[in-house]
């Protein structure tokens, strides 16, 4: 990488900076207006980002990716659409910066004020989902934060043409467009600049691979927010009602096979698969699920092949699913604690005491009793959009929304006070 490109990405992480001065300044309502002038531009250029789409897409096939990531990596009119009916969702939500959080007075009469206020400049490096260049700014804009992007190379030509878009719809607002930046060079060494700006980056927020996210955490000397690769597990207890437990897994493993939420492992008691082998073995097969088992699985369920420790460790992003037999609830929260991910586990059973043990020992963001790991994500949790979901335990867990893109400061206001 030349000097001068190291020079460029400095001066955008500058820039941000500059600009989040301005966006702190900004009202709620002006903050809302941008954000739909830029839903709107979206709208009207579509064609023109399905154009540069295009292009992402024919390098994907050459390069051979698979069906799961050139999904992640496709537009199209309709998504585009979402992506502009999110940032008009996103102006819909409560303002989290200026919240009074707790206001009290001094003996001496000093007044202290804890209130939210924006992070400052976010970083956020990503790989193939072009949305995540729209979300991200919509969310750190309406935060009152300015954000430098690195997406990945396979999506380079989609996200430097949303980024245009935005940057015109941006001229058209009392928000510098110098808010969002987009890092356009493909070289590792920019998003390692990135990884080491204290002085100009507040937060990274990697979203992505297991491997993108350790390489951020390992390397960067910025304080990062990490999110989390979704091994996910649906534990079906031996008091399991037959039809949610088959519901449920379905849901978890088909939906959406290549998001983050969808289960990889079903954990099944023994007893429960010995009393309903039969209607286990009939949904998998509707459903196409091509089952990776331990030992009792392989025996029992027809078509299997035997599961090896990566089975266990790896996502899978598509309709195929680990098998893991157990004698107790103890036993499935042993597997979990070894091979899960803290991102959501869930539960499928009738005993209320079980349920509990399983939700107070599993170490998770996001825990589940008779329902669908699926449901992880800010808007179908009510946040309305997320950055991600967090799997860590400082700051911010689990999907984080506006809130989590801000922290506090204390406002002591007196009338001549020392100490």
């Amino acid at each position: 990488m030349t000097v001068i490109n190291k020079v460029n990405v400095e001066e955008q992480a500058i820039q941000a900076k500059k600009a989040a001065k301005v966006l702190s300044l900004l009202t709620t309502e002006e903050k809302n207006e941008a954000l739909l002038i830029l839903a709107d531009v979206l709208d009207t250029e579509y064609e023109t980002i399905l154009t540069a789409n295009k292009e992402d897409l024919e390098n994907g096939q050459k390069k051979g990716y698979d069906d799961a990531y050139m999904d992640r990596l496709t537009l199209t009119k309709e998504r585009v659409e979402e992506f502009a009916e999110g940032l008009r969702n996103v102006a819909k939500l409560e303002d989290p910066t200026g919240i009074v959080n707790s206001d009290w007075t001094l003996d001496n009469g000093l007044n202290v004020q804890k209130i939210t206020v924006p992070l400052g400049v976010i970083g956020m490096i990503y790989e193939a989902r072009p949305n995540v260049t729209v979300d991200a700014s919509g969310l750190a804009l309406k935060s009152g934060n300015a954000i430098v992007l690195k997406g990945g190379s396979s999506a380079i030509n989609s996200n430097k043409r949303i980024v245009d878009v935005i940057h015109r719809g941006l001229e058209k607002t009392k928000i510098p467009k110098e808010a969002v930046q987009f890092i356009a060079s493909t070289d590792r060494e920019a998003t390692q600049q990135l990884f080491t700006m204290k002085e100009h980056i507040d937060v990274l927020i990697p979203r992505g691979g297991g491997s993108l996210i350790q390489a951020v955490v390992n390397n960067a000397t910025v304080p990062v927010l990490e999110t989390g690769v979704g091994n996910c597990h649906v534990y079906i207890d031996a008091e399991a009602d037959v039809e949610k437990a088959l519901a449920i897994l379905v849901n978890a493993k088909t939906d959406r096979p290549a998001v983050c939420n969808a289960a990889e492992t079903a954990i099944i008691h023994k007893d429960w698969l010995e009393k309903n082998k039969d209607a286990l073995i009939q949904t998998l097969k509707e459903n196409n699920i091509a089952v990776h088992g331990d030992e009792l699985a392989v025996k029992v369920l027809p078509g299997s092949v035997p599961a090896t420790e990566n089975d266990w460790v790896n996502e899978y992003l598509s309709t195929d699913i680990a098998v893991k037999t157990v004698n107790n609830v103890e036993e499935a929260i042993d597997h979990i604690d070894a091979y899960g991910t803290k991102h959501s586990e869930a539960i499928v059973t009738e005993n209320k005491e079980i349920a509990q043990t399983f939700m107070k020992l599993v170490d998770a963001a996001a825990l589940y009793h008779n329902a669908s790991t699926r449901f992880t994500d800010g808007s179908a949790l009510g946040f309305g959009a997320e950055i991600g979901i967090s799997t860590q335990k400082l700051h911010a867990r689990g999907p984080m929304g506006l809130p989590a893109l801000t922290t506090i400061k204390y406002i002591m206001n007196g009338n001549g006070q020392t100490r």
